[in-house]
């Protein structure tokens, strides 16, 4: 029984041995390529039915513009800097409020700390600050990304703030307040990938992604632009990719899907891109 006892041990330890050099267990990373895939513009979307808070929100963009306000907000979240986190208030229709419409999984843009009662992120900020400008107590209702719109065109919510592109089909929901930020696609790989290593234009990326077929899967988050841009859409102008679109809730589950060895690869915003994947890597 010693005898066996003994082998035994020596096996499990063998086997951490093993486990602990590089076996299947060891973590993978992953890595943003640094390639631009699309040009767009973040943008606030307005009640239609509330056209003085358009006007209201687009002089508050230029104000923070204008007085370096938004520039310090970005640090924050770019740069290293310290975030501040935004609490908001419950929803009472009895009293003066700015409801937000929002998805809360889209750091650095939105995101949520102490189990969803505290928000960060440059348009909650941003929302925090434009509540106190105008006078009004500050709610935010999270929700999936694709209801943001929506919420705003029922009345539910004054503003969506969500890390929004400009586009011709979310027009005809809300009113687009002036452009705040300049966005992009991206694409997410394992580390060892070495695939994309010698493109240095959109045009190279996509030429790749041109030769896979239904083998060949993509992440996405499920209704933004990187969504669009793999499936195809004749509104945003997109050809999309002869690969299978795999649509996710948010990005991070997407980028965790991608270690697991789920997804050949992830196309997301490239903020959020590169905040997720260091998060990951951290780990």
């Amino acid at each position: 029984m010693k005898k066996f006892m003994a082998l035994a041990l020596a096996l499990v330890m063998a086997l951490s041995t093993l486990t602990a050099c590089g076996g299947n267990d060891a973590a993978k990373t992953a890595k943003v390529i640094d390639i631009k895939l699309t040009d767009e513009q973040y943008a606030f979307g307005v009640d239609k039915n509330q056209p003085e808070l358009l006007a209201d929100v687009n002089d508050f963009i230029k104000k923070i513009k204008d007085d370096g306000t938004f520039d310090a907000i970005c640090k924050k979240y770019f740069e290293g800097g310290t975030p501040e986190a935004v609490t908001p208030a419950k929803l009472d229709e009895s009293k003066d409020q700015l409801v937000i419409a929002t998805n809360a999984a889209f750091a650095p843009f939105e995101y949520t700390e102490d189990g969803g009662k505290t928000y960060l992120g440059v348009d909650m900020e941003i929302a925090a600050l434009l509540a106190k400008e105008l006078g009004k107590e500050l709610v935010i209702q999270d929700m999936e990304f694709e209801s943001v719109c929506t919420a705003v065109q029922l009345g539910k919510c004054d503003i969506a703030m969500a890390g929004l592109t400009i586009n011709e089909e979310r027009k005809e929901l809300v009113n687009f307040s002036d452009s705040y930020y300049n966005a992009s696609q991206q694409v997410i790989v394992l580390s060892d990938n070495t695939e994309f290593d010698a493109c240095k234009t959109a045009a190279d990326v996509e030429k790749i992604l041109n030769s896979k077929d239904d083998n060949y899967k993509i992440g996405v988050q499920k209704g933004t632009t990187g969504n669009w841009y793999v499936a195809g859409d004749e509104d945003w102008g997109f050809d999309g990719f002869p690969v299978t679109c795999v649509e996710m809730a948010n990005g991070s589950l997407a980028v965790q899907d991608l270690l697991n060895g789920g997804l050949d690869c992830v196309i997301i915003d490239s903020a959020p891109a590169a905040k997720i994947v260091e998060s990951f890597n951290a780990m």
